[in-house]
């Protein structure tokens, strides 16, 4: 069985993306299935194996080469696992979940890894950029690489949470131009939903990364035969960096909902505004209604209904009464 090294390509039918040993932090050559377990047995030697979307029968091979665990195979085989890690005999099984940005939308998928004393192996099911960049980087400091898959495994982590923070950056962006929409006296119902999808979408990457710094916690304190002390800061790098995932999208999805509530407050305060012109108004016009109404009965015996003065006088009075009340209402603040 032949293997594929470059990683941008279709995976073949037995889904093997990269298959390579490393030596002393030095990439030595690529590596067939079949040819993994003798090179375990190598000294100072380790094994990192990628697959996309692996068939049944093919992880079954590879479960004999690396010597892993039914359960864990089993879930690697399964897509839309929760994330956790797990320790099987002396290998870890850790499930991620993956954030990638296609066509304008954020479609999450998952990267199973096995971990071992002399190997890596990552599995990427649904939505995943290439790991290729990943393993160029890594193979550029072999003095890292030398220290074994606890490297690898952290420059896989490190990728999925860096392309949490550039996604939370452009949710950032979106957040700018919502806020500025929420901050006005008129309700905006395009807002209303555009704040309702953010924090959704917010919820969606938190939920992602809420799991990925437990899991860089443990590998952190534990398993130190895996993960040395020596690159435990970096591990815990990882953490920090998906805490502070964790903390933006909680601060941004309050403040999104507190921004909401004061769209809706100024709408209200505005419709307030509203009435109390239309009420003020109202009040003004109701004095020339009662007297226009009042004289509009025409009864014989009325006041001033035979005097030359009695019309002048009814005007000037209405009018009077009515710039006396506008100017009280103007200065209540009601119109």
């Amino acid at each position: 069985m032949n293997s594929i090294s470059n990683e941008d390509k279709k995976p073949s039918c037995d889904s093997v993306i990269n298959s390579v040993a490393y030596r002393n932090g030095k990439r030595l050559q690529d590596v067939t299935v079949e040819d993994i377990s003798e090179v375990l047995k190598e000294p100072d030697t380790f094994v990192w194996l990628g697959l996309w979307q692996p068939e049944d029968a093919y992880m079954r091979s590879i479960q004999d080469e690396f010597g892993l665990h039914d359960l864990a195979i089993e879930d690697a085989l399964t897509a839309h696992q929760r994330p956790k890690i797990e320790q099987y005999g002396e290998s870890l099984f850790i499930v991620t979940h993956t954030a990638q940005k296609v066509n304008e939308t954020i479609e999450y998928g998952e990267t199973h890894l096995f971990l071992g004393k002399n190997f890596l192996i990552t599995i990427r099911h649904g939505a995943s950029s290439s790991y290729k960049e990943i393993r160029k980087h890594a193979e550029e400091r072999p003095e890292m690489m030398s220290k074994g898959p606890g490297y690898a495994l952290y420059c896989v982590l490190d990728s999925i949470v860096d392309n949490y923070l550039e996604i939370l950056h452009q949710y950032t962006e979106q957040f700018d131009a919502i806020e500025k929409m929420m901050f006005q006296n008129t309700f905006n119902q395009q807002a209303v939903q555009q704040v309702y999808n953010l924090r959704r979408d917010l919820l969606s990457l938190r939920n992602a990364a809420v799991p990925m710094e437990d899991i860089c916690n443990q590998l952190s304190h534990h398993f130190e035969e895996l993960v040395p002390k020596s690159l435990r800061a970096y591990i815990r790098d990882v953490q920090d960096h998906a805490n502070q995932v964790i903390r933006t999208t909680d601060d941004m999805r309050e403040m999104l909902s507190n921004a909401m509530h004061v769209n809706l407050a100024l709408v209200s305060v505005h419709q307030n505004e509203v009435v109390q012109r239309l009420a003020g108004w109202g009040a003004i016009l109701a004095i020339p209604t009662v007297i226009f109404s009042l004289y509009g009965m025409n009864f014989k015996n009325m006041p001033e209904l035979n005097d030359w003065w009695g019309y002048p006088v009814t005007l000037g009075v209405t009018v009077a009464g009515c710039a006396w009340l506008y100017w009280k209402l103007k200065k209540s603040g009601w119109l």
